[in-house]
């Protein structure tokens, strides 16, 4: 406690939080539920009614409450009770498909429900420690504790991965369909595509790769001679740079489908609001605002015509250190629209039941009641499926971002110029000198050196992996994030508009 101070309160507070309170209030159920509307699949015998000619009864606005509760849920409850019925009706029945708002208790059964509220319900905490850690570390006047807070966001950039590599590993083990061929396609796509970035130099897209490199490898070398131990360095620049072309790879293998899902999803939210210009031009910013992202990382495009650069005589929209802060905020901005407009995006997803069912009436033929039910009823099965896909990036976008600025050594309010930076950034207090507490020979006196030694070998380690090398590496993997996700998007985004 006395190493970490506060920061400990925090987390444990937090983790408090986390499992005490989770089971009565999830940020993730209150994003889906009471606020998005869901289409019901007609019972068999709604289905014998129409069949026959005759139409079924409709509730009113009179119907009990109890009822009513009993309709919103039939389409788990009747899958159940009419499972072994099955018969065939014309495909083009004279279906009208009833509404029903979201209820908690509808999402328990979803696919990936508990990775989905596990995953938002973590992200709030996280978001939390890290803003209470970041005031902190502000008011401290010193800079000596481990901050905390990035070992949380580390664990939530983990849990992202790891949902979205269980759903791709879903899809990679499909049989049927060319989900599998369309992954390992832009898998080697992306592979092809990561290596041609980093063959270009820090003067055209500017992760400050080759400088971290240095800086690391000089630093480890020095670091190993202290020891005693002759080297040469790490390993050679250029298997570094394979090695983050293979991991952009599995990064790319892992926002294919999200991708893919973001641009169906655009594509319909933006069908369903067209009498609605604030929403579509919000929908616009939100599908552009990644592509501005990732060309204020090219730096003839970004930092040089915005810092006056290009045109001599032209005055400068931002200074050097307030375009290191516009850049880091306008990613946050990004982040929270796209949460803002989540909704929107996930009713556009449960009105794909109305779109397969008038996509029905128009086909010859007959289909059994089961399948026709499945139809409408795996829409909002998937539910859970489609939010992770859709909020997982956002997320790993965010705390890549909070991960940036606090092991870079960069500053929010350094958009506000200098004496904002200044005033935020406390000045550290002269080293303390513990009492000498015993003899030379003492026990004590031994145990003081060797807490010293290894306070001493600690930062020497610490000094191997300094703020230039992780800007190299951050600032690679979050321009390269946001790039495969607005590449598959875009691809998406063409692909469903000419199959509109």
């Amino acid at each position: 406690m006395a190493v970490l101070g506060l920061q400990v309160v925090f987390s444990l507070v937090m983790f408090t939080f986390l499992h005490k309170l989770a089971p009565y209030f999830s940020v993730g159920r209150w994003l889906l539920s009471k606020r998005l509307s869901r289409y019901l699949h007609p019972t068999n015998d709604e289905l014998k009614q129409l069949s026959s000619g005759n139409q079924p009864g409709k509730t009113t606005g009179q119907t009990s409450k109890a009822k009513r509760r009993a309709e919103q849920r039939r389409n788990a409850a009747s899958a159940q009770a009419d499972k072994s019925e099955s018969f065939t009706v014309p495909r083009n029945l004279p279906i009208q498909l009833d509404q029903a708002l979201v209820e908690d208790i509808d999402l328990v059964p979803l696919q990936f429900y508990s990775e989905y509220t596990w995953l938002m319900d973590f992200s709030l905490c996280s978001l939390v420690i890290y803003v209470l850690t970041e005031i902190y570390f502000i008011i401290t006047p010193h800079r000596l504790e481990f901050n905390l807070s990035i070992l949380w966001c580390l664990l939530a950039v983990a849990f992202c991965v790891r949902v979205l590599a269980s759903q791709a590993w879903i899809y990679l083990r499909t049989q049927e369909g060319g989900e599998r061929i369309l992954l390992v396609t832009f898998t080697f796509f992306f592979l092809v595509f990561a290596m041609g970035v980093l063959i270009v130099g820090d003067n055209v897209i500017e992760f400050g790769i080759e400088e971290g490199y240095k800086n690391f490898s000089t630093s480890a070398t020095k670091f190993l001679e202290q020891q005693g131990m002759t080297s040469h360095g790490p390993v050679s620049f250029l298997t570094f740079k394979i090695s983050l072309a293979f991991f952009g790879m599995l990064v790319g293998t892992l926002l294919t489908f999200p991708g893919l899902r973001l641009a169906k999803l655009h594509v319909d939210t933006l069908k369903y609001s067209q009498d609605r210009k604030i929403t579509q031009l919000l929908l616009q910013i939100n599908y552009l605002l990644p592509l501005l992202l990732i060309l204020l990382w090219v730096k003839p495009v970004g930092r040089d015509l915005l810092c006056g650069k290009t045109f001599s005589k032209v005055k400068p929209v931002f200074y050097e250190d307030q375009f290191e802060g516009f850049r880091l905020l306008l990613v946050v901005v990004m982040c929270g629209l796209r949460i803002l407009l989540m909704p929107k995006f996930m009713q556009a997803h449960l009105n794909l039941a109305h779109e397969k069912i008038e996509s029905i009436k128009k086909e010859s033929g007959r289909i059994t009641n089961i399948e026709l039910q499945k139809t409408i009823a795996r829409v909002f099965f998937y539910l859970c499926v489609v939010a992770i896909q859709y909020v997982a990036p956002v997320l790993l976008i965010l705390f890549l971002t909070f991960l940036l600025k606090t092991l870079g050594g960069l500053s929010w309010v350094s958009l506000f110029g200098e004496t904002a930076v200044s005033f935020f950034t406390p000045t550290s207090k002269p080293g303390m000198k513990l009492p000498k507490l015993g003899g030379e020979n003492s026990t004590l006196g031994t145990i003081m050196d060797s807490a010293a030694e290894f306070t001493s070998t600690l930062g020497d380690i610490r000094g191997i992996f300094t703020p230039v090398w992780y800007r190299g590496i951050l600032n690679f993997f979050l321009w390269w994030v946001l790039t495969v996700w607005f590449s598959s998007t875009s691809l998406g985004v063409m692909y469903y508009s000419q199959n509109l």
